[in-house]
């Protein structure tokens, strides 16, 4: 695969997770959040399952207990950050959520720097100003007119960011991402299905109504683009890769108006622009100066 046919599969990827957030507020129609977030997630897992076997029949080393308990803490990330989407959905756009979680290309770092004492390039401290000035302008100008949508989704931002700096540390550690994808969605699963059989109710017709949602997020947009994603970034470089996967939050937002008729006043496209900015300094920024520092040195 050359680079170019790799940046494509990235942005194929991207653009199935914008349809995903079309995908999760429709739902909401007819669906309860944890409902859906238990059903996506228990199906993703079904779908992982017989790869993270092949994948467990070729590993050298199995998996120890503590290796499972940290895989079950990626999951317990990835459940905060689902479900405060999910239910984040039910007063706010798609357009404000698909920007609004790409605010963990902020908090990763800032995360890093408060946990584990790794500090970033400096450009994060100005990439976080400007994300913050996206948001104010995002609401109009005037911030009592973010919603408590808006709000769910700054913390489910934070939750994606835990989960990426825990899944990193842990495939890392053990080199099986599949095994990691079937734990984490598994969990996710369970946690989401526990509050939802006390609190939510769920009849046939109600699935039967959401089915394509489900079944969408479920095996397309957390199954097939995790493996578009992994295919797509062995064949090119990581900042490229970072720019076509973050467009996800422009999918989210041109689809969200295609399909949803979703409207931002015209100061709200300047702060989507402002975020979409930042997240790229921080990532093209911290690649450009080392390649400066590479060429001064040799």
């Amino acid at each position: 695969m050359t680079r170019i046919q790799a940046n494509l599969v990235l942005l194929l990827a991207a653009a199935i997770w914008g349809g995903g957030f079309v995908a999760q507020s429709t739902a909401m129609d007819n669906i309860q959040p944890f409902w859906f977030v238990g059903l996506r997630f228990a199906i993703a897992a079904l779908a992982v399952l017989p790869f993270a076997w092949f994948e467990s029949r070729k590993a050298t080393t199995p998996l120890g207990r503590r290796d499972w308990l940290a895989f079950a803490a990626v999951g317990l990330a990835l459940f905060g950050g689902a479900i405060t989407q999910q239910i984040g959905l039910l007063t706010t756009t798609v357009t404000n959520s698909s920007f609004l979680t790409g605010l963990y290309v902020v908090f990763v770092p800032l995360i890093s720097v408060i946990v584990l004492r790794r500090y970033p390039h400096w450009v994060i401290w100005p990439a976080a100003a400007m994300s913050l000035t996206g948001i104010f302008l995002m609401s109009g100008g005037q911030l009592t007119n973010l919603t408590p949508g808006d709000y769910l989704t700054i913390v489910c931002a934070f939750f994606w960011g835990v989960q990426i700096i825990l899944a990193g540390l842990f495939v890392t550690s053990t080199g099986r991402p599949l095994a990691l994808s079937f734990a984490q969605f598994a969990t996710c699963s369970a946690l989401a299905l526990s509050f939802a059989v006390p609190t939510e109710t769920i009849g046939w017709e109600v699935i039967r109504a959401s089915a394509a949602e489900i079944l969408y997020v479920g095996l397309i947009s957390s199954g097939l683009a995790f493996v578009l994603q992994v295919i797509g970034q062995r064949y090119t470089t990581a900042p490229q890769a970072a720019i076509f996967l973050s467009s996800e939050a422009l999918f989210g937002s041109f689809l969200g108006a295609l399909l949803l008729g979703e409207i931002l006043p015209p100061i709200g496209y300047v702060g989507c622009a402002i975020i979409f900015m930042a997240m790229l300094l921080v990532e093209l920024v911290p690649e450009l100066t080392r390649r400066r520092s590479r060429s001064v040195t040799s």
